[in-house]
């Protein structure tokens, strides 16, 4: 069973960074491909980015590219998104997820894609 917890999200004006951590509760965190996905009220919870387990290769959704960063630490068992230039719309609770199964990258932007997840944290963004 892994467990995974997500910090950092908070209230923020439209323009300015936040920067969410999530930690895993496994030895073999460096195996885990790991996602973060978010949900806006009365949307679906939705693709942000994700990271392979090596940190070699990363994914974002368009609405995303080039404000966020996502990043891993496995000596931590930490992954990281670093988000710049906030905009009202990126107003969701933000949870992140883990994997270890061989999927494509179509079902790796997908809910379906991941097997644990974290409780999410709150991103507020201010106009």
């Amino acid at each position: 069973q892994v467990q995974l917890v997500e910090s950092g999200g908070g209230l923020v004006q439209a323009g300015g960074s936040l920067r969410l951590s999530c930690a895993g509760s496994v030895r073999t965190f460096r195996s885990y491909f790991m996602g973060w996905f978010r949900q806006a009220p009365g949307k679906e919870r939705e693709f942000v980015a994700a990271i392979s387990g090596s940190g070699l290769h990363t994914y974002y959704a368009d609405s995303v590219k080039g404000r966020f960063i996502i990043s891993r630490d496995n000596a931590k068992n930490t992954v990281y998104l670093q988000m710049n230039s906030l905009k009202p719309e990126d107003t969701a609770v933000y949870y992140c997820a883990a994997d270890q199964g061989a999927r494509g990258v179509v079902v790796r932007k997908t809910p379906d894609g991941y097997e644990y997840w974290g409780q999410g944290t709150q991103v507020t963004v201010s106009s």
